[in-house]
């Protein structure tokens, strides 16, 4: 039996996709339209391409479908399972991309690029993605899934697989490095100082 999209709204998204594994077409609508862009937003902050983050976005949700008929309920919540999926997937495309093992790699300079004229929020949003892809890799992670997806540390831990004071840790370094980053061009994004 199939359920109306609409009243899939206030569904979680482990019964969605216990209801997708029984068969349910319109909770893997439901499903997909609630994660996907979260975890593309993701991707494309990690890897800096919105074509690279496309095709993993489609393969943690294609891993997702594969695992649904073997969901173990209340071991993790579908949202960490997926952002795990897609870190991985992050990090290996990271990894072909450097011909290196990341911890081999020296930590990248820290410094964004000039701001581009135009629109203020473009401006801003330039900015800050520029800033955050001067980051090591670990802390532009914890950041974005901190502070842009808005997710909580010990969610975060599970994700990294790492401590929540790891976590803490790499939060607390990342914000110092993107503030330095963009200490210097307050005025041209249109903030004024206080």
């Amino acid at each position: 039996m199939t359920m109306p999209l609409d009243t899939l709204a206030d569904v979680t998204d482990e019964a969605l996709l216990i209801l997708y594994a029984n068969g349910d077409g319109a909770a893997a609508r439901s499903l997909t339209l609630r994660l996907t862009p979260r975890v593309l937003a993701y991707a494309a902050r990690m890897l800096g391409d919105r074509a690279e983050a496309e095709d993993i976005a489609q393969e943690a949700m294609l891993r997702l479908w594969r695992i649904a008929a073997d969901w173990r309920q209340g071991e993790a919540k579908v949202s960490t399972w997926l952002y795990r999926v897609a870190a991985n997937l992050c990090t290996d495309r990271l990894r072909r991309r450097r011909g290196v093992a990341l911890d081999d790699a020296p930590e990248p300079e820290d410094g964004a690029p000039s701001v581009l004229h135009g629109m203020v929020d473009a401006d801003r949003m330039r900015a800050l993605d520029a800033a955050l892809a001067a980051l090591p890799e670990r802390q532009r992670q914890a950041v974005v899934l901190r502070h842009i997806e808005g997710m909580t540390n010990p969610d975060i831990a599970e994700i990294m697989e790492i401590g929540v004071e790891a976590v803490e840790s790499l939060t607390a370094r990342g914000k110092r490095a993107l503030a330095a980053a963009l200490s210097g061009k307050r005025a041209a994004l249109g903030y004024e100082d206080v």
